[in-house]
């Protein structure tokens, strides 16, 4: 998945986020991705080695307790690593 301007700016909606945190978006994206993971069948430590590039576990246990803000260019490269897209791993529910 080629990665441009134009399907960065449609991944991230934010007319609903006035009303959460940072945190709480945080939450979420990490949720996502733990949900994504789990569903394949694959640990933190699977995904590490899936993921192109240097990252380190406990990053990926930073972002999934939504304890760290993750680039874009790192959910990136763990949306490639899991095999769905960014707007999978952002997918944040209404809140209107």
């Amino acid at each position: 998945m080629a990665l441009t301007k134009a399907n960065i700016t449609s991944f991230f909606d934010l007319s609903n986020m006035s009303s959460m945190e940072k945190s709480d978006l945080l939450k979420i994206i990490g949720k996502n991705i733990q949900d994504i993971r789990v569903s394949k069948g694959l640990s933190q430590v699977d995904l590490v080695g899936k993921i192109e590039g240097s990252i380190d576990t406990t990053n990926i246990s930073r972002i999934e307790s939504g304890r760290t803000n993750p680039t874009v260019y790192t959910l990136y490269r763990i949306s490639e690593a899991l095999g769905v897209s960014v707007q999978d791993l952002v997918n944040i529910p209404s809140t209107k």
